[in-house]
């Protein structure tokens, strides 16, 4: 079996979908991973986002600019909690793993709080299958948006304390949302679920990984130590740069998906040699 030239590995909100509008652009975003997948290189999406969030906005992106039928797009989604792959051109059953769920109660008190004192700021995301997650309205400004998550967050950790919750799960709060979720989870686990995915296609030794935030740095982080060449594509790097092993690349002047832009249009040029 023939090895890909190249894997993607890709955090979702902020280096393909804008944090702003919640969207892909099609003519530069959509089109480079489309010419990257149609050429045989696995794109994944590596995401807290749910299943039905790439379904719908990353996936019809996708479709709109081209994907070939055979291209390999897989998702690993809810941080390692969830995933599926795109077969013919079609998702694929989402597979769920149960031991990573969040309790109903929990998350039934989080759901009433949002509705009854934060509805103007936030929103709760009905599509998650394992773990909470709460969302900034688009049309509310980042400064107000977060002095209400901080609020909100500090409300959710004390119930998480008092029912005993705190050393299971963990909140993780990002520049647009707060997610409840399973210590357990996150972007190396989704490295991990990616290569199982991978196996029966052809695993790549070269990878190009893609985040905004800190955490993002694990499954990059994963791949190195798995014995992977990685480099990794931080759009954000105010969140702080870390010292690494492997070449982390950034924009001068730009950040999130119009940064990934620059670079996706690169490794297009790299590595869409035809098949």
């Amino acid at each position: 079996m023939n090895s890909p030239a190249l894997g993607l590995l890709l955090d979702v909100d902020g280096p393909i979908a804008s944090p702003v509008t919640r969207t892909v652009a099609i003519d530069s975003i959509a089109h480079d991973l489309v010419a990257l997948a149609n050429a045989g290189n696995p794109v994944i999406f590596n995401t807290g986002r749910s299943d039905a969030f790439i379904r719908d906005v990353v996936l019809d992106a996708m479709l709109g600019a081209g994907l070939e039928p055979g291209a390999p797009v897989h998702a690993i989604c809810e941080k390692g909690a969830t995933w599926f792959s795109i077969v013919d051109g079609v998702a694929g059953a989402t597979q769920v793993d149960p031991e990573l769920q969040v309790p109903a109660d929990l998350g039934g008190f989080v759901r009433q709080l949002v509705e009854e004192r934060f509805a103007d700021t936030m929103f709760w995301d009905d599509t998650k299958l394992t773990m909470i997650s709460v969302e900034q309205r688009v049309e509310v400004p980042s400064e107000t948006y977060h002095r209400a998550q901080a609020e909100f967050n500090a409300i959710v950790a004390e119930r998480m304390r008092e029912q005993g919750l705190d050393s299971r799960l963990r909140l993780d709060p990002s520049i647009i949302s707060t997610d409840v979720e399973d210590a357990r989870v996150g972007k190396d686990m989704g490295a991990r679920r990616a290569i199982e995915l991978l196996q029966t296609f052809g695993v790549p030794k070269v990878w190009r990984t893609a985040g905004d935030s800190r955490s993002d740095y694990a499954m990059a982080d994963w791949l190195h130590e798995a014995g992977y060449e990685v480099e990794h594509l931080d759009v954000r790097p105010a969140d702080g740069v870390p010292e690494t092993p492997y070449a982390v690349r950034m924009h001068d002047s730009l950040i999130h998906d119009d940064a990934a832009a620059v670079f996706l249009a690169e490794w297009r040029g790299e590595f869409t040699s035809p098949r």
